[in-house]
């Protein structure tokens, strides 16, 4: 069976925005408001990140719920994983996501700049240098026969996609406009020459585009 690569629950506006220009410590998505693009998901009972009982079932609880199945491994960006740039200046910092990251698997941090892998509860990050064919590799490798999750950000995905490397894709589109930032399209139907792609309203307001390789 194929190890697929797959890009889940990935948040972008009604003009194709997934993050801002200026990220940030304080903006991780380098916008104002950026619950605007994923409320949706936060308020299911099964997102990954929930602390306390209750959330919505139904339609996006579904997408929230599918996160983990069958993934052993996740590919992210530098970028996702924090707001430094060039050499490393501080070792401490680990991520966004506190002792406790949602990822559950190996994690594979794209960047040019090395350092040492570490460990936050069942989540390992490694850090690696590559063109997207040889991180999808080493990740498949960590992945152990599971797929490979494509995490983001824009500009990760948009290479993997260039690359011709994505196998599935979900992409969450909130009803509200950005303007300037870092997107994914212009429009979704520029991927329709290799994706078929069915979209799926959704009660909360946003519209579910599930693509898959033809």
């Amino acid at each position: 069976m194929d190890q697929l690569l797959r890009v889940m629950n990935f948040n972008v506006s009604s003009d194709g925005i997934g993050a801002g220009q200026h990220q940030s410590l304080e903006r991780p998505f380098g916008l104002d408001h950026p619950e605007r693009l994923f409320a949706w998901a936060g308020a299911t009972a099964s997102w990954p990140m929930r602390t306390e009982s209750g959330g919505s079932r139904g339609l996006d609880d579904y997408f929230t719920r599918d996160f983990a199945r069958n993934i052993g491994a996740e590919i992210m960006g530098r970028n996702k994983f924090g707001p430094q740039r060039g050499p490393w200046q501080d070792h401490e910092w680990r991520g966004w996501w506190g002792q406790e990251p949602p990822f559950r698997t190996p994690v594979l941090v794209m960047t040019h700049h090395a350092r040492p892998s570490f460990t936050l509860s069942d989540t390992t990050f490694h850090f690696v240098d590559g063109d997207p064919a040889t991180v999808l590799e080493r990740a498949r490798e960590a992945a152990q026969g599971k797929d490979v999750r494509l995490g983001g950000g824009v500009t990760t995905i948009r290479q993997f996609l260039e690359a011709d490397l994505v196998d599935t894709m979900h992409v969450a589109v909130s009803p509200v406009k950005l303007g300037p930032g870092l997107r994914l399209w212009e429009s979704p139907d520029e991927l329709l020459d290799r994706f078929h792609l069915e979209v799926v309203p959704s009660p909360s307001g946003v519209t579910h585009h599930l693509f898959w390789r033809r």
